[in-house]
């Protein structure tokens, strides 16, 4: 299995390479564009820099929290923040937040990885649970939150999906068709990208 801590270090690089910023520079930034919540400063990077969901919203979580080794310079200082507490987002990023704290802090960078392969596929709107986070376009398509501490489950609505060693088919009635669990961004590959659309095209 893919080293999740190696993955999230990977991502932060490239986007610092795509955009010629260091992490801590993109959130000064958008600090100083105004950007005060964790919502506020992912779509503010989004606009400004024109990074992926996923890429901006793993930028966006290092706003109060030390940056992981990229090299080339000491990466143990928090990235700057804005003087709001925590700078946490209302709804969503609260959610997130207590969703993959402590041991489960590393399915982070999983949790991202789907939901930026679900922005490729088009404009859907988010709704924070209790446990996980559902993914609407007219209806639910899909919903990804941590299964275990080494596991996200995404849920998926779609009908006739075919069989597949990594899809639990659900009984008819519940809140999804059918469910997956991933433990690394390498994972959100074709085939789960597939369903996902699958899911996305149907709940047009």
């Amino acid at each position: 299995m893919a080293d999740p801590t190696a993955a999230t270090v990977t991502q932060l690089k490239n986007i610092q390479a795509r955009t010629g910023q260091t992490i801590a520079e993109l959130l000064a930034a958008a600090v100083a564009g105004g950007a005060v919540k964790h919502v506020e400063r992912r779509s503010w990077l989004i606009e400004h820099f024109k990074l992926g969901y996923g890429d901006a919203n793993a930028v966006a979580f290092y706003a109060d929290k030390p940056l992981p080794d990229l090299g080339g310079g000491a990466p143990s200082a928090a990235a700057p923040a804005a003087n709001t507490g925590k700078g946490e987002g209302e709804g969503e990023g609260e959610v997130l937040d207590a969703l993959y704290a402590g041991p489960k802090a590393h399915l982070r960078a999983v949790h991202d990885a789907v939901l930026n392969a679900a922005q490729a596929l088009g404009e859907f709107e988010q709704a924070a649970r209790k446990t996980y986070i559902s993914l609407r376009r007219k209806k639910q398509f899909a919903m990804v939150g941590p299964a275990t501490k080494d596991q996200v489950e995404v849920g998926l609505n779609a009908k006739d999906l075919l069989p597949h060693a990594r899809l639990k088919v659900l009984p008819p009635g519940g809140m999804c068709q059918a469910t997956t669990r991933i433990g690394s961004a390498a994972e959100v590959d074709a085939t789960l990208t597939g369903w996902l659309k699958r899911a996305y095209d149907a709940a047009g």
